[in-house]
């Protein structure tokens, strides 16, 4: 509960236009940079990973 009321203060913050930019310059909008992050993908949706 500690770490949610230090992190409650976040969902005011408010990028300005430069840095959201800035970020785009180094990651592209769109790029997963951890494939892992991709959550349900062709992975569990082949027959070998199926349960019927």
């Amino acid at each position: 509960m500690e770490q949610l009321v230090s992190q409650l203060s976040a969902a005011d913050v408010t990028l300005s236009a430069e840095i959201l930019d800035r970020i785009d310059e180094l990651v592209a909008p769109g790029v997963t940079m951890n494939p892992d992050d991709n959550s349900y993908g062709a992975a569990e949706l082949t027959p070998a990973a199926r349960r019927r």
